[in-house]
């Protein structure tokens, strides 16, 4: 009997992990903590993308920092030219600015997302 549970469980979590797998940008929540700042909170999230994603034009109620964990990334933050980072690499991102990211490597890119923002409101904020 414990043999079929086993292999019962193997099977539903390579079902998981496979779904997991299939989407092009996946965020994953990490941590959500109010902070000293009245009226803010921290926020960290990771966030995968298959090759060639776009997270397309947004914006987020506080400052973001991006830490590059794998993979490539263009950053274009309105205004500015496009940034290319890579594994190990980090941009500030103001409050309030428009931004995008895409995958420009060939595969699996991620990113830690660090984000001060005001509490209460949504963490992205679609562009216009």
């Amino acid at each position: 009997m414990k043999t079929i549970q086993v292999i019962a469980l193997a099977l539903a979590l390579g079902t998981a992990a496979a779904a997991h797998a299939e989407q092009p940008l996946q965020r994953t929540d990490l941590v959500k903590n109010d902070i000293d700042v009245a009226g803010h909170e921290a926020v960290q999230v990771r966030v995968d993308f298959a090759p060639g994603v776009l997270a397309p034009k947004h914006s987020h109620p506080g400052e973001e920092i991006a830490f590059v964990i794998e993979g490539t990334l263009e950053y274009q933050l309105e205004g500015r030219e496009p940034v290319t980072l890579k594994a190990g690499q980090s941009l500030f991102i103001p409050s309030g600015t428009v931004h995008s990211a895409k995958n420009v490597g060939n595969g699996k890119a991620s990113e830690l997302a660090t984000y001060i923002v005001r509490k209460g409101e949504p963490l992205v904020v679609p562009a216009k």
